[in-house]
């Protein structure tokens, strides 16, 4: 393999904090590294400074010649002035549309990125800051690069859109070094991890459920390490363990040593106790939805539509961008009325909603003021906190919470805008992207409050970890003014947006058709496909019929897990449900294998 870049004992400090002392790294061609740490940590820094954008106090940094690298960090700016194409395909040579149109790879990426939509010749300067920061993306990947680096390219990606990322890195040959705190992507992607800690760089093979064994392992070996930590890597250790079997590769770590610290350690909740608990305290009656419009300008988002939300329920969900998952959101928290029914919410219901905007505070109020401000302590299920100590929770140490508010980082006024909403004991949390911004240990300190809280939650998020761990049901918004519950949740909903995408330009093809029927009163011609269309169908049809192929795999193994669980009748209720998803989405496929066969022939 061929070192790209290295670091040599290098230091780097902002003001009289070090953020990198002494460190000594490198990057070789096939890397795929994931940076991790605590927000304010320097994570940022050792990218800016790997990649040149950042001068060292000390040391040195070498790169191979003629390196081929392109950068996308949070402070990456596009060109004032510039549209889409400028900052895209002009680099590339590409002027005009059926020059892009052929290009295969930028045709991908600007479809994989969602940036069609939003139309080639788009100023950059009238976008918002997610689709600048998926615009400057798409600029980096669409060259033939040596090494791609980026600081948390899936802020702004919807589940599917963080699926598509990481199959393309994955396809690319590209070295790859990326800060990103979602860590289903850090284990699909990464090969290797290094956590900056300290001003050091602790390194380790594998990616994200390898990491966390190794911190377990190193918890165990290391006395004076904080019990906190300890406990924590406990309780993310007893959810991998719980999760699929693949979750985590075989590190060359003493795995065993790390079951070790979990084996007694309870499930992460007890549903069971929880939901009773929830009764007690909400009633019947939470949140409903009956018979509501709502739309986000001419395009609708609930036709007509009918949501019950009960005691206990732990709701994720999940849509692409645009498809109205926020203003859903708004409407269950009573930010917005309905255009036609209503919405109906519990006499006992004390409702948080946690929204992608930060609601400003007095800058010069310090933080510790702020959480107290709500109230000086509050009950989260069984554990009692005073301010101070959830504050802490959320990464504000005793030295830090005395610190004015306009001296945090848009991370830090995340946590604190988190902490204050849970001061006020909402009985039901609405939360939008609670991920946003937040790094790996803040969201397990997150995840582990709510993994055991006693309430109602629904959450919008693209990090599939969360939902995964928090949520027991996963629904979504598929553009046809429904809520569709998900048996198979994630991995459910991602199927079917495949299948959706691959039936649309049959679905086209058909209301051209019919069009065209319409107008001349007769069935128009039939017009025989092009070569590139067969090839096309071909293709499409080939991949249809090896997920049929898994599908057919899928129902027959649910048919003999039936027939094992005949006694038992939770079980069987919960694989009936799921041998109807895996039947229909079978069906589904089928279907559009049909419309291809004749564009194919």
């Amino acid at each position: 393999m061929t070192n790209l870049v290295n670091l040599e004992n290098v230091s780097k400090s902002f003001g009289v904090r070090p953020l990198l002392d002494g460190v000594s790294l490198g990057v070789a061609s096939g890397d795929r590294i994931g940076v991790v740490g605590l927000n304010g940590g320097g994570k940022t820094t050792l990218l800016e400074v790997l990649a040149g954008l950042e001068p060292v106090d000390e040391g040195r940094v070498s790169r191979a010649r003629d390196l081929r690298m392109a950068v996308v960090t949070q402070r990456t700016e596009l060109a004032k002035g510039s549209t889409v194409r400028n900052a895209v395909l002009d680099p590339l040579g590409i002027t005009e549309d059926h020059q892009w149109a052929a290009d295969a790879r930028a045709r991908s990426i600007l479809e994989g990125l969602e940036i069609t939509t939003l139309g080639l010749d788009s100023p950059v300067d009238t976008m918002s800051g997610g689709e600048r920061r998926r615009v400057a993306l798409a600029a980096a990947l669409v060259r033939e690069l040596d090494l791609v680096v980026l600081d948390e390219p899936t802020n702004h990606l919807d589940v599917e859109g963080v699926r598509w990322l990481a199959d393309h890195l994955l396809a690319r040959g590209s070295a790859l070094v990326v800060v990103t705190h979602d860590r289903w992507f850090l284990d699909t992607v990464c090969t290797r991890t290094w956590e900056v800690v300290g001003g050091q760089v602790e390194q380790y093979e594998g990616g994200y459920a390898d990491w966390i064994y190794a911190r377990a392992e190193r918890a165990r070996l290391a006395d004076t390490l904080e019990e906190k930590r300890r406990n924590l890597a406990r309780k993310e250790l007893a959810w991998l363990r719980r999760g699929a079997p693949a979750r985590t590769s075989k590190p060359r770590y003493r795995i065993e040593a790390a079951e070790a610290l979990i084996s007694d350690v309870p499930p992460p909740r007890d549903n069971v106790e929880l939901l009773a608990f929830a009764k007690r305290r909400l009633g019947r009656t939470v949140v409903e939805l009956e018979d509501v419009s709502i739309s986000a300008g001419d395009k609708p988002i609930l036709d007509d539509e009918t949501w019950r939300i009960g005691p206990g329920d732990r709701v994720g969900l999940v849509g692409v961008n645009g498809s109205g998952k926020t203003t859903v959101l708004r409407l269950l928290a009573g930010d917005s009325e309905p255009l036609a029914g209503k919405r109906i919410q519990g006499q006992t219901v004390r409702l948080a909603h946690l929204t992608q905007e930060l609601r400003e505070l007095p800058p010069q109020q310090r933080v510790l003021e702020a959480v107290e401000e709500i109230a000086r302590r509050v009950t989260l299920g069984k554990q009692e906190l005073s301010a101070s100590q959830l504050a802490e929770r959320f990464g504000f140490p005793a030295n830090k919470q005395w610190t004015p508010i306009g001296d945090l980082s848009g991370g830090e006024r995340r946590r604190l805008q988190l902490a204050r909403l849970l001061m006020a004991e909402p009985n039901v949390l609405l939360l939008d992207e609670p991920t946003n911004d937040l790094d790996i240990d803040t969201l397990q300190q997150l995840e582990d409050l709510l993994d055991s809280w006693p309430g109602t939650i629904v959450v919008v998020s693209h990090d599939r970890y969360l939902v995964e761990r928090v949520c027991d049901r996963v629904v979504a918004l598929f553009g046809d003014g429904k809520i569709t519950q998900l048996v198979g949740g994630i991995e459910e909903y991602l199927t079917r947006r495949t299948a959706m995408l691959a039936a649309a330009p049959a679905a086209a093809k058909q209301a051209k058709q019919s069009k065209q029927t319409g107008q001349t009163g007769q069935a128009a011609p039939q017009v025989k496909a092009s070569a590139a269309d067969q090839r096309a169908a071909r293709k499409e049809l080939a991949k249809i019929e090896r997920q049929v192929d898994n599908l057919a795999k899928k129902e027959a193994q649910l048919h003999a897990a039936l027939a094992e669980a005949a006694t038992d009748a939770a079980k069987l209720l919960e694989l009936d449900a799921e041998l109807r998803s895996v039947v229909s989405a079978k069906d589904d496929l089928e279907q559009q294998w049909l419309e291809l066969a004749d564009t194919a022939e």
